[in-house]
């Protein structure tokens, strides 16, 4: 059995278990990891040792959204004026 079989058997018994569907846990789960690999980001970005250009390449994200993400959790950041 692979791993990939295990983690789908592993779904379908906790989707039957909970009232939840496959695709509400595994949207659940992609959450998760997202905020998980975002705070380690965060915390790089807090000491200077990774860029914003590197980290919205990691995330695959815009660099608006990684702002809003700051502004969120009311982290400090230079804000550029377009004029």
């Amino acid at each position: 059995m692979s791993n990939l079989s295990k983690i789908k058997s592993e779904i379908e018994n906790y989707s039957n278990e909970s009232n939840l569907t496959e695709l509400q846990i595994v949207d659940k789960l992609e959450k998760h990891f997202f905020n998980k690999k975002v705070n380690d980001n965060l915390k790089l970005y807090k000491k200077g040792k990774k860029k914003v250009r590197d980290i919205t390449k990691d995330l695959k994200i815009s660099p608006r959204k990684f702002y809003a993400i700051l502004e969120k959790k009311k982290i400090e950041h230079k804000k550029y004026n377009k004029n």
